[in-house]
């Protein structure tokens, strides 16, 4: 009878211990637990303060998930091997990860962002004023001049294209990048660069403001600019159908990003797919943001994030969308002295692909100098500019390789 008790006793001491051992405590590192404070961070910029909130919520939520003690494995699955990469899964274990990934790892997401954000712009402005590509341009000087800055610091080609992206100021730009590359480097940048990307969108006005201020003065913030033309329906289908004519066979490299960017603007604008249309603006964009967030929050690991290169890479994309910023507002301030102070250089902040954010941005810094100014539709011009830019600067910084 006493061997029995001490028997059945053995058992229980053996299943709690194993219980204990299973549990989230038993498992969790520190790395773990600042990651899980960073990802209330976010909680807190995209709740209470309202910033990229429908990205910045699934990354931080993401963040959260992976970061549970003990929740790593059961999210990806169990790993055949040590270099625990996405083709490391046993595919008998495939956690519910892995199948969200799958749209990251093969670059699906990113050019279905592009189709969504297509359907949801106007494109009226920058065909009403098309020098605004010049600005559009002028803002991919930080991604160039970064690229350069992380060559410096040690990263290899392939990584240095991917940090430099950032200043794009385009997430799904700035994924679809970083994983078209990951075959050419053996760093794993995507939660870095991809929680980069979207953090410095969310910190458009903290960080634009500032710079356009100090850039800009107080005359030429004032500037009031006239009303833009308005552009016939048959320019609206026009314009998406030429410019992935001429962009794909100059750089094919980019029809990807572009070419569905394109055709989400040809069904808004062709008036002939307003379900197609509809979809591609409200139900797949929110169910593809939301598994691209998750997905890209998830990477955002402990044991991995917290390194001294994440570190750099965070310093490198500000540095990029600053200077992305100033390129636009330089180029545009030279614009307006040419024009005779007709072009306000606060748009020039908008030639970053934020779109509509930075866009807002000019009209909130012009709107404080004299409230009767409006300059949003004019910054859409630029603003669309950036967005057709940075994709054309992700083709090309594909082309290398």
């Amino acid at each position: 009878m006493q061997t029995n008790l001490l028997s059945i006793f053995t058992e229980l001491g053996e299943m709690f211990a194993n219980l204990g051992r299973s549990t989230g405590f038993a498992n969790g590192t520190w790395q773990n637990y600042v990651m899980l404070l960073v990802s209330f961070v976010l909680f807190y910029l995209a709740i209470v303060k309202k910033f990229e909130p429908l990205l910045l919520l699934p990354i931080a939520f993401g963040m959260f998930l992976i970061n549970l003690p003990g929740a790593y494995d059961i999210l990806w699955g169990e790993y055949a091997g040590e270099a625990h990469g996405y083709n490391d899964v046993i595919p008998e274990s495939r956690g519910l990860l892995w199948y969200l990934f799958y749209g990251v790892q093969n670059v699906i997401y990113p050019p279905l962002i592009f189709l969504g954000i297509g359907a949801m712009t106007d494109f009226g402005p920058l065909i009403s004023n098309p020098k605004s590509m010049i600005i559009g341009a002028a803002a991919q000087f930080g991604i160039f001049m970064t690229l350069f800055g992380a060559i410096v610091l040690g990263f290899d080609l392939a990584a240095a294209c991917s940090i430099a992206i950032i200043g794009g100021a385009d997430g799904p730009t700035a994924i679809y990048l970083t994983q078209s590359l990951s075959q050419y480097t053996s760093q794993d940048l995507l939660s870095a660069i991809a929680i980069a990307a979207y953090s410095y969108m969310a910190l458009i006005p903290i960080i634009q403001k500032p710079i356009m201020k100090l850039l800009v003065p107080k005359k030429e913030r004032q500037i009031k600019m006239k009303p833009l033309r308005t552009v016939s329906k048959l320019e609206k289908i026009i314009f998406p159908i030429v410019v992935t004519l001429v962009v794909g066979c100059l750089l094919p490299d980019a029809v990807p990003l572009l070419g569905m960017l394109m055709l989400g603007n040809l069904l808004k604008e062709s008036g002939v797919c307003d379900r197609l249309s509809s979809q591609a603006q409200n139900g797949l964009m929110n169910t593809v943001t939301i598994f691209l967030g998750v997905s890209v929050g998830c990477k955002a690991y402990g044991g991995t994030f917290l390194q001294v290169q994440t570190l750099m890479i965070i310093g490198l994309g500000l540095v990029a969308f600053s200077f992305g910023t100033i390129g636009g507002l330089l180029v545009a301030r030279l614009m307006c002295k040419l024009s005779g102070g007709k072009i306000n250089p606060l748009i020039g902040s908008a030639g970053v692909s934020a779109v509509p954010m930075a866009a807002r941005i000019s009209e909130d810094v012009g709107r404080e100098e004299d409230p009767s100014n409006h300059l949003l539709m004019h910054a859409m011009g630029p603003n669309v500019a950036g967005v057709i830019g940075s994709a054309i600067a992700a083709g090309f910084l594909l082309s290398l390789f």
